[in-house]
């Protein structure tokens, strides 16, 4: 039976900020339907990664291909893959002036010409999506964080995107609006046929839906395989982490170190 092509692939990758290299050795395939949860502390090189996945950031060195293509380096093409690819930003990016309505409606009016009355039932079925159809006249101010997480992935959706970023999409929520939006990101993954990447560093509320975790430290993958996997690991990287200790091969206390390649 011949394997599906990846929605992500992501060879010999090495990306840098400057002189910097960030990230170095980065081999990564994400299969259709995979829920695949990025993990790391704050600082390792998980929104770099994101930037690479979006064509914000070029790489160094390697290659990066999205949706079956090549990252496009800029201009109209990378528009067009952009389109493809649903991201749910840490801050929400919601507009206060607007209400949830118009800002799930925002990536309809500006990447389409559908008629008004199209747009508004698409953004009504966006909503009850996530189960929040009664908010749509509310404005962001009005609404709980964990509200506020799931207007921001509906927006995501608006234009039926087959691969979903979330970048952490857990800060600053309680432990019961975490399990909501986690749940969230599961069962829309399956029942809309997506392909989701969860950028965190919090573990125990997204192991549970995840496919398949990384974890990213000291500017390298350093364990990749199933939640299961993940907590059976006895890998000192693996272990530091998820214990949450202060010491150990993870160097928390230590200026970004600069991985610089020979001339």
């Amino acid at each position: 039976m011949t394997q599906p092509s990846p929605i992500v692939a992501l060879r010999g990758l090495r990306l840098a900020r400057g002189e910097r290299t960030i990230l170095h050795d980065v081999d990564l395939s994400v299969a259709p339907g995979e829920v695949v949860a990025v993990l790391g502390p704050s600082g390792c090189g998980k929104s770099t990664l994101l930037a690479a996945l979006t064509g914000e950031l070029a790489p160094a060195a390697g290659t990066v291909e999205v949706l079956g293509r090549p990252m496009p380096t800029g201009g109209r093409a990378l528009l067009e893959l952009r389109r493809g690819i649903g991201v749910m930003l840490q801050g929400n990016g919601l507009l206060t002036d607007l209400t949830v309505a118009d800002n799930v409606a925002l990536p309809l009016r500006t990447h389409t010409d559908l008629p008004d009355a199209i747009v508004r039932r698409l953004v009504e079925m966006k909503l009850h999506a996530v189960g929040l159809r009664a908010a749509a006249d509310a404005y962001p101010r009005e609404l709980s964080g964990g509200m506020a997480r799931r207007v921001a992935l509906a927006r995501a959706l608006a234009l039926d995107p087959p691969l979903m970023i979330y970048d952490e999409p857990l800060t600053g929520l309680d432990p019961i609006a975490s399990g909501v939006v986690m749940s969230l990101v599961r069962r829309l993954n399956d029942t809309l046929g997506l392909t989701s990447i969860v950028v965190t560093h919090h573990v125990h509320e997204t192991l549970p839906v995840a496919d398949r975790a990384l974890v990213i430290a000291n500017g390298r993958i350093v364990f990749s395989g199933t939640p299961a996997e993940l907590e059976r690991s006895d890998d000192a990287f693996v272990q530091q982490f998820l214990r949450g200790a202060p010491d150990g091969p993870i160097a928390f206390d230590a200026a970004p170190r600069a991985h610089r390649t020979p001339a």
